[in-house]
């Protein structure tokens, strides 16, 4: 089981130094990966007609690509996860291309997650329709594989059209890998069917999370795919996890075939970009490897 960090976006601040000490130091700690969130806008919860989120525009996000491009630099090993590109609200070409040259620039360390989104004002703002999100998030993963393997593409859609173009240059991974978020039914059918792995959020290893494995392990099968080639993507929030609950929960995890598992010191009271580096620290001194 690989363990990552979930890089503490809405926490860290602006301070490009900050940014890269926390990168290399769980690096350096021997941690596997690396998974940022994606927001591209944050509304203001006074706005006309009223909002609610968890997140404003009080909310700070860097852009995991650009984030990423970044980290590619200052980094050697460590893989670099987004946990979750908000794909139907982005352009698919674009992304495509995006995600290549993260992958090219980190020598193909990128791992690709992608989900529906909630917020329709970022759908709003970026041009995109918010209500067919699910069917064209499909379309789009299709379109990313053939866009990473092929050095010219031809394809037609239901909302995307290629003719005879391509990218260049093209990732180190071809393709690269797609997990999903989501715990809907629809959600679980549509990444056995396209993804290479499950990133649950807000799940405990007990019972609840077991009955949604099995049903996805189902769906794997029926589309005669094997459960233990599928990654599982799921996080500790220490917020709700004291650190002498950590051990135990990674061995719980573990015996569910959990292929990544990950640490989150978000919302967590911690006062300062130096307090989330110590708790990183901490988790691996205490799971160990």
């Amino acid at each position: 089981m690989k363990l990552g960090v979930i890089f503490p976006q809405t926490e860290i601040g602006t301070d490009p130094a900050v940014i890269k000490d926390y990168a290399q130091t769980a690096e350096d700690l021997g941690y596997d990966y690396l998974l940022a969130y994606d927001h591209v806008l944050g509304a203001n919860p006074d706005r006309p007609g009223g909002w609610t989120g968890p997140y404003t525009y009080k909310s700070s996000f860097h852009e995991p690509f650009v984030l990423f491009g970044y980290l590619a630099g200052l980094t050697q090993k460590i893989e670099l996860v987004t946990g979750v590109i908000i794909l139907p609200q982005r352009q698919t070409a674009l992304v495509a291309k995006q995600a290549a040259a993260v992958d090219v620039l980190s020598g193909g360390r990128l791992r690709l997650g992608v989900g529906l989104g909630w917020n329709k004002v970022e759908f709003e703002a970026l041009g995109e329709e918010f209500g067919d999100r699910g069917k064209r998030i499909e379309e789009q993963v299709v379109l990313l594989r053939q866009l990473w393997t092929n050095e010219l593409i031809t394809f037609n859609g239901d909302n995307h059209t290629i003719t005879d173009a391509g990218l260049n240059p093209l990732p180190v991974q071809r393709p690269i890998p797609i997990w999903f978020g989501g715990s809907a039914d629809a959600a679980l059918r549509r990444m056995a069917r396209l993804g290479d792995g499950w990133l649950p959020i807000r799940y405990l290893p007990d019972d609840n999370f077991k009955a949604v494995l099995a049903k996805l392990h189902g769906y794997l099968e029926e589309e005669g795919r094997n459960p233990k080639e599928f990654d599982l993507v799921p996080w500790i929030n220490m917020a709700d996890h004291p650190a002498n609950e950590w051990a135990k929960l990674v061995e719980a995890w573990g015996k569910l075939g959990v292929t990544h598992l990950g640490i989150n010191t978000m919302k967590a009271g911690l006062a300062s970009p130096q307090a989330h580096i110590e708790v990183i620290k901490r988790f691996k001194a205490v799971v160990g490897d």
